[in-house]
């Protein structure tokens, strides 16, 4: 392969990734970048997870065996099959060297130079039809990352030193990619993240209740919201300072997020200030307000502040038809301001206040223009979009 079109191939991989949005995109344009510059017929990029001792597969392209699916949910091999991997995605360079790619052949260490050989990987070739392949280590911030792998089939030219060489080129602009991917995604991370608390924050609850009120009103899925407001944060600053009432913060957010584990699939998330809330989508209402009891009473446990105001709406109760994110948000919020205001150790539920046959005082609150008091107009415009 010339020299032109090597550069072309570095180039066109580079961009390919740098177009990704998601790291499942990059990943599959490194593996497919690889494979074209390569001239293979079938790529692979996998990461390394020191902590369970084991390749994990993230994407294969090109020709797949029967088995391999393009994005695997659970395709890992143990290093001790691959006792190369350590060498050389460790060893090789720990003392300043250079990590460098390799060739495998189906026909095994005869074909080749033994001191990479790996007998699981040759098998792996012959089980999969390939003649031969070009394992290139992938390597992050100073340290393995995980290995960039480009097969041939049975037949077919077999990969040389230069190719193996020029893997490695390839390793290193995929390495970059990767870097760059990962920036990306902590940025959108700590987008949609609360500094202090860790949990999701206002934006992200926008987004995903937003969604949710979308497939409630295309499948019924059931979407339950409970809206909370922490009590006694304000004395706590005032009294005790900031500090011990960022601290009281952080507790109760491991409360929430403790609760929400209830509720698969939930989001827990700080709204601002002393406010905070769970989104649920797919449990029953009745799971939900059993979550939001226990959230009342683990609150009430807590050694700092006076327990937490919480409101319940869901699309499972008989609130009328919710069309908006901004409607259920108005619900739940109400109902939070009642029990805030009744001073209530349980949940305030919308929709079964007025189960006996009277009034539903929360729905009634959230349709009023200006709740007599209570400023919820201005909270309202708050909440919900």
């Amino acid at each position: 392969m010339g020299e032109d079109i090597r550069l072309r191939a570095v180039v066109a991989l580079a961009q390919g990734m740098a177009a990704a949005h998601t790291p499942r995109e990059s990943w599959r344009a490194a593996a497919q970048g690889a494979l074209l510059a390569l001239g293979g017929s079938f790529a692979a990029l996998s990461v390394w997870e020191r902590e369970r001792g084991r390749l994990r597969v993230l994407a294969n392209v090109g020709e797949r065996a029967p088995g391999e699916e393009e994005f695997p949910d659970g395709e890992a091999y143990p290093v001790h099959q691959f006792p190369e991997i350590t060498e050389f995605l460790h060893e090789r360079w720990a003392g300043g060297g250079e990590p460098h790619a390799w060739v495998e052949t189906a026909g095994g260490p005869g074909d080749r130079e033994r001191a990479g050989y790996c007998h699981q990987r040759v098998a792996a070739l012959r089980r999969r039809g390939r003649g031969c392949c070009v394992v290139a280590p992938v390597v992050l911030h100073g340290r393995a990352w995980g290995e960039l792998y480009v097969a041939r089939p049975v037949g077919e030219h077999v990969f040389e030193r230069g190719d193996a060489d020029f893997a490695s080129v390839l390793a290193a602009v995929v390495a970059a990619g990767i870097a760059q991917t990962e920036r990306l995604e902590e940025a959108r991370r700590l987008a949609f993240t609360d500094s202090l608390t860790g949990l999701a924050n206002r934006r992200a609850v926008d987004l995903r209740l937003d969604e949710a009120v979308e497939r409630h009103r295309a499948e019924g899925a059931v979407v339950s919201l409970v809206v909370c407001d922490l009590n006694g944060l304000k004395r706590v600053n005032d009294t005790l300072g900031h500090a011990v009432g960022d601290r009281l913060l952080e507790r109760f957010g491991s409360v929430l997020s403790l609760c929400g584990a209830m509720l698969p699939g939930a989001l827990a998330a700080r709204l601002g200030g002393d406010e905070f809330c769970l989104l649920s989508v797919g449990p029953s209402a009745d799971e939900v307000v059993r979550v939001a009891d226990e959230l009342c009473v683990r609150a009430d446990e807590l050694e700092l502040g006076d327990g937490v105001a919480c409101g319940v709406a869901s699309t499972g109760d008989p609130i009328g038809a919710v069309r908006s994110a901004r409607r259920l948000f108005r619900l739940a919020d109400a109902a939070q301001y009642r029990a805030k205001a009744a001073g209530a150790a349980k949940p305030v539920v919308a929709g079964r206040e007025g189960a006996a046959g009277g009034e539903d005082a929360v729905i009634t609150l959230a349709d009023s223009a200006r709740p007599a008091g209570a400023g919820a107009a201005e909270r309202r415009r708050f909440r919900g979009r």
